[in-house]
């Protein structure tokens, strides 16, 4: 199996990526991969502090074959770095596993990444292999597929990545020239349209909204596991994007994912659970989408909205 390197983006949060780092350090396969870390520059003098302790720490890492770290002098912003990042280790390596600062990861993720490049490297309707899957209540399989992209520990190859469009405009017209923004909203469930147009109007930055669009209109899939491999936990108002919301916790499996080849197509059954899902969180933000609540969960959404598949 060759290994993927990993890539790891981080900000101001001191806590949240020594958590990050110490489970990665945890996976079987840490100590044979390289770990590629890109720290962004602080956005103002308030935010400098935070990031050179960040930087501080990210010098006493250890546990991996071979560690970089990309210390930024400007703040370009996360999706400025995700893109540029990505761009140039994929290039370089050929396949990447992303991860950012808040995700905190199983003892088997690396594993089951580098083990669905691998599976799935040479099948071009697959796009990336996700590590993350959210709360359903509904039994999944062990693995399926999903149209489009996501973005809370994913992994891709350059094959894929060079389908990444970063022009929004392009995007949204393609979504609509071809009868598509309808399906691309889950029918309803999800306002991926409006994040869309609302990063075109620099309203908001997402690369995430972007990477779901190009993988959609490309009618690739993403490889989803039924247990969950990674948790965001930074959904504690820590974040500059995303306050205090727990509805998306989920629990790390402790057991590996078993990965075997199956049918290449959008498992219906998972789509449906997931559009449920949605359809509830989407009730509950109707409630506190008003005054500067409103902009914040928008914000959460904008960040997170490539997760949500």
């Amino acid at each position: 199996m060759s290994l993927a390197p990993i890539v790891l983006f981080t900000y101001n949060r001191p806590w949240h990526t020594r958590q990050t780092v110490e489970a990665l350090r945890k996976n079987f396969l840490a100590a044979e991969s390289e770990l590629f870390i890109f720290s962004d520059g602080p956005r103002n003098e308030e935010a400098r502090g935070r990031v050179d302790e960040v930087r501080q720490y990210l010098k006493t890492i250890a546990g991996f074959k071979r560690i970089q770290i990309r210390e930024g002098k400007e703040n370009r912003g996360l999706a400025k770095s995700i893109i540029a990042g990505v761009t140039e280790i994929v290039k370089e390596y050929g396949r990447v596993i992303v991860l950012e600062d808040d995700l905190e990861t199983s003892p088997y993720f690396l594993k089951y990444m580098n083990e669905g490049l691998d599976l799935y490297e040479q099948d071009h309707r697959v796009i990336s292999v996700l590590g993350h899957v959210f709360p359903v209540k509904a039994s999944l399989p062990e693995t399926f597929f999903i149209r489009g992209a996501s973005c809370w520990g994913w992994a891709t190859w350059k094959r894929g990545w060079d389908l990444f469009e970063e022009n929004g405009e392009v995007l949204l017209k393609r979504l609509m020239n071809q009868r598509l923004t309808r399906d691309f909203d889950r029918n309803g469930a999800y306002p991926y349209i409006d994040m869309l147009k609302a990063q075109i109007a620099g309203k908001n930055q997402s690369w995430a909204v972007r990477w779901h669009a190009s993988a959609f209109l490309n009618n690739k899939l993403t490889l989803y596991p039924g247990r969950s491999l990674v948790c965001n936990i930074g959904n504690d108002g820590s974040g500059q994007h995303c306050p205090v919301n727990r509805d998306r916790d989920v629990q790390l499996t402790q057991s590996p994912i078993i990965l075997k080849e199956i049918e290449v197509i959008e498992h219906r059954g998972a789509r449906k659970a997931f559009d449920a899902l949605f359809r509830t969180w989407k009730g509950s933000f109707a409630v506190q989408f008003k005054g500067r609540v409103k902009a914040v969960f928008k914000r959460c959404l904008e960040q997170c909205v490539g997760t949500v598949q």
